[in-house]
């Protein structure tokens, strides 16, 4: 099972994600609360899979996405958003998120999409 690292401001997003990653037996590897210091900790870490939110404070999820892309380009990183902002998903895209999951989001989703990722 692929490994995650979880990037998201809000507790209770990682909280349910982190039951979701149970549910589906996949290894969470870090989890972290903001865009600060996510590289370094990709780095050390190196998931698999980066769950990343776009809306933090201090560094916002895009900002995250392109250090992360500069350092890997072949990074698996799946954008989670509350807004469905269809100019903002293209942006992702096209900066190297492989996916893009909105909230709410239900498990059987995330773990699909964590799967088709990881199989990519």
């Amino acid at each position: 099972m692929p490994s995650i690292m979880i990037v998201d401001d809000s507790d209770a997003i990682r909280m349910v994600i982190k039951d979701i990653l149970v549910i589906g037996k996949h290894n969470l590897v870090a989890e972290l609360a903001s865009g600060v210091g996510v590289l370094e900790e990709y780095v050390k870490s190196r998931p698999d899979i980066v769950l990343l939110d776009m809306a933090m404070p201090k560094k916002d999820g895009l900002t995250v996405l392109k250090e992360i892309m500069s350092y890997d380009p072949k990074a698996r990183v799946i954008m989670i958003s509350a807004s469905d902002n269809q100019e903002t998903v293209k942006e992702c895209i096209k900066t190297g998120a492989k996916s893009y999951i909105l909230k709410p989001f239900n498990f059987q989703d995330v773990l699909e999409i964590i799967t088709r990722v990881a199989n990519s």
